[in-house]
């Protein structure tokens, strides 16, 4: 799951409507931006939705909604949830940059204090928000997976290790609160107004491939994952969920619809760099993100297209609109480059770049040996 950006606010797609409901009370949290923002004023203008409670640490845009200004870790959250039939929680803090301490001791216990909370209240269905890759990227893995297979992935890439435990806190949600119907949500790789290691792949000034493996692609809209969400709050389909584009795309077919250029490195190569470049702070990724541009994680989804729902993107589009987005921004090995930084890649090409990060990492090795 990714962090999309607070500027993005409004749903493309129309919500499904019929005639008027009165159909439950929605609350969802981190409401005030990205994927919630998007989500609150979908459900907002639907006429099967009867009233939405925003919850977030800031007031947001949407006006029909109700707002409670908290921290989802704060208890008194069950009273603000009081009298909702349904909560969303999407109030995960999924940033690269931030302290990987910080980001996983919010995410868990805001699940935690947001589950227990719900079913205080009486709530009788959380939806949460996960990623397909809690599924794991690894070399015989079906094309495509089931939505029941092993979750096989590790905590070795960013966030995913918060995520998997997000998937426990569902599994024993309804053993320890009776009555409590948990959803999950897995999106495949998420764009629209996001900041991940999978957005960031495609910043690069060439796309890094390790030798022998084969990876596949498969993207998820915002627009559509609010959709799918939808579903999920209407009740029209519920347990595990897989939400993305129809099939996948190779790695030769990325390549080709984007321009961009590969650059072909042994894995041991690759996946060394990318250990000691995130050892000593130089980038945001560590080398466990490697494995997801590597390995097939397709999933089918089939449990949303048996419910009718179907993405309103094709995979194609989608990469389409993501290179649209990184236009203008320059990455090498998962860390943002500078303007000056990024002219001097653009020029030399991705093999002068990390010839120059490796060359930080000798001086930074002899740094040390000075101390």
């Amino acid at each position: 799951m990714s962090s999309p950006d607070p500027q993005v606010r409004a749903a493309r797609n129309r919500p499904i409507s019929s005639s008027p409901a009165r159909g439950p009370v929605v609350a969802v949290t981190g409401a005030a931006s990205g994927v919630g923002a998007l989500l609150t004023e979908r459900l907002a203008a639907s006429e099967e939705i009867k009233q939405v409670i925003a919850i977030d640490e800031r007031r947001g845009d949407c006006a029909e909604a109700q707002w409670h200004i908290l921290d989802v870790r704060d208890p008194a959250i069950a009273e603000r949830l009081r009298g909702a039939d349904v909560v969303v929680h999407l109030a995960l803090d999924l940033d690269l940059e931030g302290d990987p301490a910080a980001r996983t001791a919010y995410n868990v216990r805001g699940t935690q204090t947001v589950l227990t909370a719900a079913a205080a209240a009486g709530v009788h269905r959380v939806v949460l928000c996960t990623s397909t890759m809690v599924y794991g990227a690894l070399p015989d893995n079906e094309l495509p997976l089931s939505e029941d297979a092993e979750l096989r992935a590790t905590a070795e890439a960013t966030g995913v290790g918060d995520l998997l435990e997000i998937e426990r806190l569902a599994r024993r949600a309804p053993r320890a609160h009776p009555g409590l119907n948990v959803t999950v949500v897995r999106p495949a790789v998420l764009v629209g107004g996001t900041d991940t290691a999978l957005t960031r792949y495609f910043e690069s000034p060439r796309l890094l491939v390790v030798a022998g493996s084969r990876p596949a692609w498969q993207f998820c809209h915002v627009d559509d994952l609010c959709s799918a969400l939808e579903y999920a709050v209407r009740e029209e389909v519920d347990g595990e969920l897989a939400v993305g584009c129809d099939g996948w795309l190779e790695q030769e077919e990325v390549e080709e619809l984007s321009g961009i250029r590969r650059m072909e490195l042994p894995s041991a190569v690759a996946l060394g760099a990318a250990a000691r470049l995130h050892r000593i702070g130089l980038t945001p990724s560590p080398a466990g993100d490697l494995a997801y541009t590597m390995h097939p994680w397709v999933v089918s989804g089939s449990r949303l297209h048996d419910a009718g729902w179907r993405p309103a993107h094709t995979n194609e589009q989608v990469l389409a609109e993501l290179l649209e987005e990184v236009s203008g921004r320059h990455t090498v090995a998962g860390r943002r480059l500078g303007r000056k930084d990024a002219t001097a890649a653009g020029a030399a090409g991705a093999t002068v770049a990390l010839l120059g990060a490796a060359a930080v990492v000798r001086r930074a090795r002899k740094a040390r040996r000075r101390i």
